[in-house]
């Protein structure tokens, strides 16, 4: 059956399959990837990264103008080399985020003309001024105007009071930049009355917004947002105004951020309306929202968005069970005839489904077609997720009618689902392998000394995200524990992944122990808080049948939420097919043959390229094997390489994704094949203590580094600097990994926001230029991350050197070094 899922812990639904069905003959027009924005999605160059930014292909973002008050960083000039650098869209500047207070202080309109003049001066001298936006009203229904007010004569003269200073500052920025492009009005909500009032005024006064902006903040508008869009575009027509481009700057709540089962219901809607939208921005800004672990690790949000990024050609009808109904099961497709491609991205529901794709032209995919799918599960804000597992690979006959029939059964509601539709050709595809797995909610185990806590829910949309809705807190006593029931098949080691939570300061300890046996400690690093989740990954060794899993407090307190126990079946391994890499060029798509992945061979020829999005769980050497008729050269941190057709390369990964570009004269390539756990066999390893310290740093004692210090107190003065001795076995492109800790915040008493801060080092190689790398909040002084960063080596003895003349850097625990090709 395509797309059956693994058993699971939980009972497979009773109820008839729910029916989703696609039209590929119904086009909405092109795909537009309208809906992948972010409110301070970015917070400095290189927060995300640039392997993590530009596979999304993000089209717009929304951040605050340089050296605003409202927050530390996100500055939108400061941020726009690396969004440009990565294919990003445009930036919508929030105008009013100069302010410090939150909700923004009034201090009247001439308070704000000349911070007006500031900000469009200098984006409007930026040499990429034309791809910025300014937003010069900030939710005025609510802040400043009150234009939400049920009194309508009060209404009126808060309305015309804002109209008069929307002209204003419309023709203020204006008069600096003349083609400047300006969005509005910028409400909290859609409010009919007020959008009828303005249209009207911005016609008569030439003072009409080029994009329109509206928020939809809370569980309706997964409900109302049609009516929305539906009740505007009429307001334009009946007032005679061509349509506008629309952006839904702010959308979703904390309970749908990360998740990809309810991004899918976001984006589904924005995308068929054709409408640009940007996720809310309710935690911390440099993770695009919730969809970024760290700088550079993928979470569930994060392939449900690289999903989105790979659809092409057209989007086409798709007709849910229920339409405009929040909770439901929802989804997009696309049709690239060129490519021969259907993609449905889909869920939102637990339970069964049928997809139903109609009108699957013979001419375009032939009689037989293969049907792939793969599930992007939840895995937390901060919780890693491999590369997304295809459930079934399996060649199906295109029935008389044009219809092609898909069953997703046991599909989880958190989850999202891909579904591809290519040519069958000859052959058969490669079997999915899934290996046996089981989930167990911590709200259902047996409690000592903790309580259930209900996070995010329809009725209480800003809470956070929480596997069925509760999570285990307070266990913060001696005897505090939770014991799991687990039941497993067979003999063997299982990979047991714990959805947690941790807010104590510092990492936290539980003890893990089976049946009472001796306990293993397992550490949680730091979280932003208790209830925004990460995934700590653990291995245990099991007998068939049925065992108690106890987790008991530790040093310090977590939260738990679930646990999954997944058969572990070798090192862990993953084929991306080309067909649907990212491409240069002009390659072409064979069918001919549905071996392998099962999705044909993409055709390289000069010119032309591959990308593909490789995950690594930790930086290390992995072995990667293109699948091609021919040899081909594959580009990787600055390196290339050449392989012949089915050679395994020991290529250097690091944690997360790694964009790796495949490049041939003439070869025929049906995926890159990568395994591996991420050996550290072959690297260079220096601990602090063995770095020469200078002016003011020097080794702070910790238990939480791995050699029991740090360099601290390195760089606010061009004299204070590490440097590390290090012996290079062969010259060449290495990637340097460097293990810190910061915790720098500026907080400013907002609401909700956590204004962490990144710090930067300035790292030189030998004699060379100094590069500057940024290193984002690690939650907490104790809790070290990993950055890799390239760099060249000469055989033998080579200096590698860290400062910051004017600000602090990061604390370090050690380095490592592996040279990209192993």
């Amino acid at each position: 059956m395509a797309g059956t899922l693994p058993a699971t812990g939980s009972a497979a639904a009773a109820a008839d399959p729910q029916r989703l069905s696609v039209d590929l003959a119904a086009s909405e027009g092109p795909v537009m990837r309208g809906a992948n924005g972010a409110l301070y999605g970015l917070s400095d160059d290189g927060v995300p990264s640039d392997a993590a930014l530009e596979p999304l292909k993000i089209t717009s973002i929304s951040q605050k103008p340089e050296g605003g008050a409202q927050h530390p960083n996100g500055d939108a000039l400061t941020v726009s080399k690396s969004f440009f650098r990565n294919g990003g869209g445009e930036i919508n500047v929030m105008m009013q985020d100069i302010y410090a207070k939150w909700p923004y202080e009034d201090l009247g309109i001439d308070d704000y003309l000349p911070k007006v003049d500031k900000i469009t001066k200098e984006v409007s001298a930026d040499p990429n001024s034309d791809r910025f936006v300014y937003i010069p009203f900030n939710e005025p229904d609510q802040i400043w105007y009150n234009l939400g007010t049920s009194d309508q004569a009060q209404y009126e003269k808060n309305r015309d009071r804002f109209f008069k200073d929307w002209k204003t500052v419309y023709q203020r920025i204006r008069a600096i930049d003349p083609d400047a492009r300006i969005a509005g009005p910028n409400e909290s909500s859609y409010h009919t009355r007020l959008l009828t009032d303005f249209l009207a005024f911005a016609k008569r006064e030439n003072v009409m917004p080029q994009v329109m902006t509206w928020h939809e903040l809370g569980s309706g508008s997964l409900r109302d947002f049609q009516g929305h869009y539906d009740n505007y575009r009429s307001i334009e027509r009946e007032l005679g105004i061509a349509p506008l481009k629309i952006n839904i700057d702010e959308y979703a709540n904390r309970r749908d951020l990360s998740v990809p089962g309810q991004l899918v219901q976001w984006v589904s809607m924005f995308e068929r309306n054709k409408v640009y939208a940007n996720q809310a921005y309710w935690d911390a800004a440099g993770n695009m929202d919730g969809n970024v672990v760290r700088s550079n690790i993928p979470n569930g949000g994060w392939w449900f968005f690289r999903w989105y990024a790979g659809l092409t050609g057209n989007t086409v009808k798709v007709s849910p069970p229920q339409a405009n109904t929040i909770d439901t099961l929802q989804g997009l497709a696309s049709l690239d005839t060129s490519r021969r491609q259907a993609q449905v991205l889909l869920g939102g529901s637990a339970g069964d489904s049928d997809v139903v794709v109609q009108n699957v032209s013979r001419s375009v995919f032939g009689r037989t077609v293969t049907a792939t799918v793969a599930e992007a599960a939840w895995s937390g804000y901060e919780g890693r997720h491999a590369t997304p597992r295809v459930l079934t690979r399996t060649k199906v006959n295109v029935a008389a009618d044009g219809t092609v029939t898909v069953p997703l059964r046991g599909m989880h509601k958190m989850a999202a689902y891909r579904v591809v539709l290519t040519p069958g050709g000859s052959g058969t595809p490669t079997a999915a392998s899934i290996p046996w797995t089981s989930s167990y909610e911590a709200e259902d185990a047996a409690i000592t000394g903790g309580q259930v806590y209900t996070q995010g829910t329809v009725s209480n949309a800003n809470g956070y995200a929480a596997s069925g809705t509760k999570d285990v807190g307070s266990l913060n006593t001696d005897s505090s524990k939770v014991d799991f029931t687990v039941t497993v098949p067979r003999d063997g080691t299982y990979d047991l992944a714990i959805l947690y939570g941790n807010q104590s300061g510092t990492p936290a300890t539980q003890k893990l122990s089976i049946d009472g046996a001796a306990p293993v400690t397992v550490t949680y690093p730091s979280t932003e808080n208790w209830t925004y989740r990460a995934k700590k990954d653990v291995g245990v060794r099991l007998s068939a049948g049925t065992h108690k899993l106890t987790l008991a407090k530790g040093a310090a307190e977590v939260t738990l939420d679930r646990v999954d126990l997944t058969a572990r079946s070798g090192a862990p391994s993953a084929s991306y097919e080309a067909t649907l890499a990212d491409i240069g060029g002009k390659p072409s798509y064979d069918y001919s043959s549905s071996a392998g992945v099962g999705t044909g061979a993409l055709v390289l020829r000069s010119g032309d390229k591959a990308v593909f999005d490789v995950y690594a769980p930790r930086d290390g050497y992995y072995t990667v094997v293109p699948r091609a008729s021919a040899a081909v050269k594959l580009a990787l941190h600055g390196e290339t390489v050449t392989a012949a057709p089915g050679q395994a390369l020991r290529l250097y990964l690091v944690a997360g994704n790694n964009r790796v570009a495949m490049t041939a004269p003439y070869a025929s390539v049906r995926s890159l094949d990568v395994s591996g756990d991420g050996s550290t066999d072959g690297t260079l390893s220096y601990e602090g203590a063995a770095a020469t310290l200078a002016g003011g740093a020097k080794l702070v004692d910790s238990p939480y580094a791995s050699a029991g210090s740090y360099i601290g107190w390195l760089g606010n003065s061009a004299s204070s600097t590490a440097e590390f001795t290090v012996d290079a076995p062969k010259s060449g492109r290495y990637v340097l990994v460097v293990h810190y800790a910061h915790n720098d915040r500026r907080d400013n008493g907002h609401a909700y926001n956590t204004d962490i801060m990144s710090r930067t080092a300035d790292v030189t190689v030998g004699t060379g230029a100094a590069r500057k790398v940024t290193f984002k909040n690690t939650w907490s002084w104790d809790d070290y991350w990993t950055l890799g960063v390239p760099v060249e080596l000469k055989k033998g003895s080579n200096k590698v050197t860290f400062g910051n003349a004017s600000a602090w850097a990061p604390n370090i625990d050690r380095i490592e070094l592996g040279r990209v090709v192993g």
